[in-house]
């Protein structure tokens, strides 16, 4: 289990005392192995901070999922194309919480087009080091103009 308090985590083993020990009792940290969090994070910079589709690409696995009240994907290409054209400003990140390889992320998201801020729940699953599934759920009745 990993509890996640602004962006520090804390990884708990149900069978040790200590916090952050491994179940022999010794810490362990593979320096090569990103965490599900890691990938997310940086992933997330690189749509919004970055504008750097080209590399969010290889954080994503061909047949990735996505899912939203406005839209869905199976499939990489689409789903980036789908995110350039939104022009996502930086998230204003409420809270992030990771369970092995799952990461929520609780954000807003301020969208001058439409003259709203949006808050929304994004939550990732990284499978063999490749985001593998996003969901994200918010009101989408902002971005529904009535018909005239």
């Amino acid at each position: 289990m990993v509890i996640t308090t602004g962006m520090d985590t804390l990884e708990m083993n149900p069978k040790s005392n200590d916090a952050n020990d491994s179940q022999n009792g010794t810490l362990e940290k593979n320096e090569s192995a990103k965490s599900a969090k890691e990938i997310v994070m940086e992933y997330v910079d690189l749509i919004t901070e970055r504008q750097d589709f080209k590399t969010a690409r290889s954080y994503l696995k061909d047949n990735v999922s996505y899912v939203s009240p406005l839209n869905s994907f199976d499939s990489a290409e689409p789903y980036l194309k789908y995110n350039e054209s939104l022009h996502l400003p930086k998230l204003d990140i409420k809270k992030v919480f990771v369970d092995g390889d799952d990461v929520c992320i609780l954000h807003e998201t301020n969208l001058p087009r439409i003259s709203s801020t949006v808050f929304t729940s994004l939550w990732f699953h990284v499978d063999g080091g490749k985001i593998s599934s996003l969901r994200a759920l918010f009101d989408p009745r902002p971005f529904i103009r009535p018909q005239r």
